[in-house]
């Protein structure tokens, strides 16, 4: 993907920082001419990741942080969300459709970002945890 428009932010493990993340988000999305729906549906997605790194990677450790990077081509958008923490297996996250999950209070963020996104990638390595978010622009 030739890159034609990137940001990055690195934020502490506070949930407080999510809606900054959310504000840059939309800022940049306006720079780079995104849809509204694209700029709501990635800032869903976004704060989701975002807060999935803070609580579930990082365990609420403000000493440790999390990066964010928006990356806009002429045929895509990315945001990449980055954590220290260890990995977990996103096939055994469990389906929140399911009847025994469906009043649960979690457990919907990445069945919900996969809704939203045309791809979710997931990286691990012993620095943390990478998600990656694509979605190709018409």
């Amino acid at each position: 993907m030739a890159t034609k428009y990137s940001f990055e932010m690195v934020v502490k493990s506070k949930p407080s920082q999510i809606h900054a993340v959310e504000e840059e988000l939309e800022k940049f999305g306006r720079k780079v001419g995104l849809s509204e729906d694209d700029i709501e549906n990635f800032g869903i997605a976004t704060t989701e990741m975002v807060n999935n790194a803070i609580r579930h990677g990082n365990k609420n450790d403000p000493s440790k942080t999390v990066t964010v990077k928006f990356q806009k081509s002429k045929s895509e958008m990315r945001v990449i969300v980055r954590d220290d923490g260890g990995g977990f297996d996103p096939d055994a996250v469990a389906d929140p459709l399911e009847p025994e999950n469906l009043f649960k209070e979690s457990g919907r963020g990445i069945f919900i970002v996969r809704m939203l996104m045309d791809d979710v990638q997931f990286k691990f390595t012993k620095e943390g945890t990478e998600v990656i978010l694509i979605k190709k622009l018409s």
